[in-house]
């Protein structure tokens, strides 16, 4: 039996594209939403002090098995190291035999990121201009990466709970778009327009923009269904568990999609205290099975399954083993 291979975050990040991996993200949640997944729900065990959560997360595909084994740490932001890392195990689902063990850190900061955008083409406006980022961490920067495949933005708003980190971000995101368009056409067909990109409030951000994105590690709302413009999507990230809240309760009231049912009704904060009613899972939405009631204001909560990761991984090891 030949010995799993082992893959760095280097050699994941040589491996993995973000245009790959969006049609991917679609076909595992089809699966996924059809049955044709077995994932329990994630088992998280708290870890306090120094208040960080330790994540197992185990799935059979049609293509693959394994499992993702996660940590979060908040307080890491403070120390400059990730608050989230992860090694994903695949497995030969036919003998058992270990396949590979690859780092997890940047698979979840893309996959994540990925779901997101798939959300965002199916969901929001078909002619959308305005983005808004509330947050300004790594899920920030990966989800302009992958948005900016599926729409082509004129105006970026951004918000974080330091200026500081939002203006810096800021600053990135006009240098990356530069060098997008000094690439030529983006994947949408068109050429990216000259981007506007500037510091806000979070209220000023949400106000008439056309997508929303909420990225922060805040336990109590920072969006407030007020500020919505009718027909807006908002892709919700943070806030991923059962006391902790992005979005307050008017947001909560309108068409809210999840990846899965039964983790939302177990994990999201905004879902459980909101007492909200899903709509759809989002594989349905992919396949078409149920309206996506695109011409209204859409809530996507995102919380994340190893179905993804699982399916990401394997893109990994297929392109480093071909």
């Amino acid at each position: 039996m030949k010995a799993p291979i082992f893959l760095d975050e280097k050699q994941v990040q040589q491996h993995l594209r973000m245009a790959g991996l969006i049609p991917a993200m679609e076909k595992a949640l089809i699966n996924f939403s059809a049955g044709k997944v077995t994932q329990p729900v994630r088992q998280v065990i708290a870890i306090d002090p120094p208040g960080g959560f330790y994540g197992i997360m185990p799935a059979l595909t049609p293509e693959g098995l394994g499992q993702k084994i996660v940590t979060f740490y908040p307080p890491n932001a403070g120390k400059g190291i990730p608050t989230h890392m992860a090694l994903i195990i695949l497995n030969d689902p036919q003998t058992g035999a270990p396949l590979a063990v690859m780092d997890g850190r940047l698979i979840t900061e893309m996959r994540t990121a990925a779901v997101s955008a798939a959300a965002t083409k199916h969901l929001a406006a078909k002619d959308a201009k305005v983005l808004a980022i509330l947050g300004s961490g790594v899920q920030a920067r990966s989800h302009i990466e992958a948005l900016r495949l599926v729409r082509d933005f004129a105006e970026i708003r951004v918000w974080s709970q330091t200026k500081a980190h939002a203006e810096a971000f800021a600053n990135e995101i006009r240098e990356s778009w530069h060098r997008h368009r000094a690439d030529g056409p983006s994947k949408t067909g068109s050429a990216l327009p000259g981007i506007q990109c500037r510091v806000t409030s979070a209220e000023d951000a949400v106000r008439g923009a056309d997508v929303v994105v909420t990225v922060t590690s805040s336990k109590t709302p920072v969006l407030n269904g007020a500020w919505l413009k009718r027909g807006s999507h908002v892709n919700a990230v943070g806030a991923c568990r059962p006391d902790w809240r992005e979005l307050d309760n008017d947001a909560m009231q309108n068409v809210v999609f999840v990846d899965s049912r039964e983790a939302a009704m177990k994990e999201s904060g905004d879902v459980i205290l909101s007492r909200t009613k899903i709509y759809a899972e989002l594989g349905d939405i992919f396949a078409e099975k149920t309206d996506s009631r695109a011409n209204e204001t859409t809530i996507f909560k995102s919380l994340g399954m190893a179905v993804e990761d699982i399916t990401a991984a394997l893109l990994v090891y297929r392109a480093a083993t071909k």
